[in-house]
């Protein structure tokens, strides 16, 4: 598995909240979740995202924007909408305030003439498990992709009837998200440029791809710096070079510390015992596996295993 596709595997929403908004300026979101991600597509209209550090990023009909949490953030119709009176909506369906009542925001029916105000899909993604973790830590704190029309038709005809809360809306609703924020990903990745993580830039590379491929697809196998050169089709010093400067870190370094995140996660998701997560990540046994886990985070395997818990 290439390592978009293993980041990308690990999102599963569990409890999702898809809500819709129609609404007319001015006007303002408060999003007070704490959500890991939070997705908003414009479906027409538009208006500024204003996150806590004080970024401020337009988003127009067609965009898609996904913004890293924890912290609270608004969308507002223009910036200059909070600090003089609007029409003021909150989010905050993930904490153990009252329940959450935002299915529908702004009071106009769906899908009837809006006259000009904007409409928006909002997924706020509350996923399960270790694994969105790894995937935090390889995007900006928001990023912005434009979707084509066909796309924002096929959502917004699914979040109105995920919303109607019928049988099994809420799996409906969370595999709508998941299926969402998944395309959005991949397209961003694709574009992102110097932007993207640096493992993601040495997928294109023509020297590091093959190896790459090759270590992510049997990851248990026992590979050195000459094996991945061999599969790079170089020698092993232009290999080690160009992998350090592609990608941050020598070779070695980055096999570890992939082998040592995917293993975080067996560790907190799954009863494996630590041998089978030895030999699953690499390691010949359980003895040489924890010594190399505790020099690259600090504890043993079974006191990691605890505290995730």
């Amino acid at each position: 598995m290439d390592p978009l596709s293993s980041l990308l595997n690990g999102i599963r929403a569990e409890g999702s909240v898809v809500c819709r908004a129609v609404l007319r300026a001015p006007w303002t979101i408060r999003f007070a979740d704490g959500a890991p991600l939070t997705m908003v597509t414009v479906l027409r209209g538009g208006g500024t995202l204003l996150l806590s550090d004080g970024t401020e990023r337009v988003i127009a009909a067609g965009d898609t924007a996904v913004v890293r949490g924890p912290a609270p953030f608004h969308l507002a119709d223009e910036p200059a909408a909070v600090n003089r009176p609007h029409a003021e909506y909150e989010i905050s369906c993930f904490t153990d305030q009252d329940p959450c009542s935002a299915q529908e925001l702004g009071g106009i029916q769906w899908g009837a003439d809006t006259g000009g105000a904007t409409a928006l899909i909002v997924g706020a993604y509350r996923a399960s498990g270790h694994r969105h973790e790894r995937l935090l830590r390889a995007l900006p704190p928001v990023l912005v992709v434009t979707e084509g029309a066909e796309v924002c038709d096929w959502l917004e005809s699914s979040a109105a009837d995920a919303s109607r809360l019928s049988s099994g809306s809420q799996a409906l609703m969370d595999r709508l998200l998941d299926w969402a924020l998944v395309c959005t990903l991949r397209t961003w990745f694709d574009q992102a440029g110097d932007d993207a993580p640096s493992w993601f830039r040495g997928l294109a590379d023509p020297v590091l791809a093959p190896a790459l491929h090759a270590f992510h697809d049997r990851p248990a196998d026992p590979w050195t710096v000459a094996s991945l050169a061999a599969r790079a089709g170089v020698s092993r010093a232009l290999f080690a070079r160009r992998f350090t400067q592609l990608m941050g870190r020598p070779p070695l370094a980055y096999l570890t510390e992939c082998r040592m995140d995917e293993a975080e996660a067996l560790l907190a998701d799954t009863d494996l015992g630590i041998a089978q997560i030895a030999k699953t990540v690499g390691y010949a046994d359980a003895f040489g596996f924890s010594a190399a886990f505790k020099r690259h985070k600090g504890m043993s395997p079974s006191t990691f295993r605890a505290a995730a818990a």
